[in-house]
């Protein structure tokens, strides 16, 4: 299963049709407990349970149930996803615990998919809500648990102002009678961010001016929509890739390396000099001031590598079709109550 996505919007939605949380800046996971053990999936469908053994013991809530939510790491006291990025590629289970007991993270948990059996997607938000705080996750962990379930919020324009005020990274609105369409973008889910976050594909790279051999800026574009496997070229990328950022790029560009420029047309001169070309195989986040006219990106920041994300995750989703019939709720309204 493919978790569910958010919209972009422009302004918080109003109602008490709508309820709102905080927009964490971190890694999507669906966590699987099924009698077997615990899986961890990330939004690729990629398998993602050695990275965070601090989630281990999510296996102390029950044999059967299916969580969506989101892995985050604290830098400064807020959520980050440099701070993040370290622990979102390891494949090695010694690695991964080491930097668990460093740099720990927390599954921010904010839906319930799965649970005794019952799958609960074509549920409405609120039945799903009212099972997962009765579910009371917290309690199965230790001391400092690695899982929380966060409040959700009535005033979307309040929480706007707060999470702003507190460098948090947005908000997502949800209407309380939306199911769960694995998947889709939905417009029953709605997100506004205060920081313009973009994920891109890398194309090529720049050494440093310098004249060390040492990662300066990175190419990046869009998938083009024609099917073709090229670039549409945002910009070039100097910013944030100082220091370990840049020396932890560089071998993974170089195991892409190819000889053509994966761009729709010709590079312009002043980015394709010097140049090196790999693959567009390799997603990174960048924080931009939004485009410029001629639609490249304004002093575009190196953020991080999301190996949860494939480049054709990128691609625009095609129109969703409408939401599915509620299933009978008969047995989920006697346990959700007035939910």
């Amino acid at each position: 299963m493919r978790p569910m996505l958010a919209t972009p919007t422009t302004q918080v939605p109003q109602g008490d049709g709508w309820v709102h949380e905080v927009k964490w800046d971190g890694m999507r996971i669906l966590a699987d407990r099924s009698p077997t053990g615990l899986r961890l999936r990330a939004r690729s469908g990629a398998d993602a349970t050695v990275r965070f053994p601090e989630l281990a013991g999510l296996t102390r809530a029950g044999e059967d149930l299916l969580l969506d939510g989101e892995v985050i790491a604290l830098q400064g006291g807020v959520p980050s996803f440099a701070a993040l990025s370290e622990r979102i590629h390891v494949s090695d289970a010694r690695v991964a615990q080491a930097l668990a007991e460093v740099r720990p993270v927390t599954y921010m948990v904010f839906d319930l998919l799965r649970f005794g059996g019952q799958v609960l997607i074509d549920q409405p938000w609120s039945v799903r809500r009212s099972l997962l705080e009765r579910l009371d996750l917290e309690s199965f962990g230790a001391g400092g648990s690695a899982w929380k379930v966060p409040e959700v919020y009535d005033d979307g324009r309040l929480l706007h102002d707060v999470t702003r005020r507190q460098g948090l990274e947005g908000v997502v609105s949800k209407r309380r009678a939306s199911t769960y369409q694995p998947g889709a973008r939905s417009p029953d889910w709605l997100k506004l961010p205060h920081r313009a976050t973009l994920s891109v594909v890398v194309g090529g790279w720049r050494p440093e001016t310098s004249g060390r051999d040492r990662v300066g800026a990175l190419l990046v574009g869009t998938p083009s929509p024609d099917g073709s496997g090229l670039l549409e070229l945002d910009g070039r990328v100097g910013s944030g890739l100082a220091g370990r950022a840049g020396e932890a790029l560089r071998p993974l560009l170089d195991q892409r390396a190819c000889d053509s420029a994966p761009f729709v047309g010709e590079v312009p001169r002043e980015d394709a000099t010097g140049a090196r070309w790999v693959e567009p195989t390799l997603v990174v986040d960048v924080q931009s001031l939004g485009r410029a006219g001629n639609g490249r990106l304004r002093q575009p920041a190196y953020l991080g590598v999301r190996t949860d994300l494939a480049p054709a995750d990128l691609l625009p989703e095609p129109p969703s079709s409408p939401s599915p019939p509620f299933a009978d709720r008969s047995v989920l309204d006697e346990e959700a109550g007035d939910a």
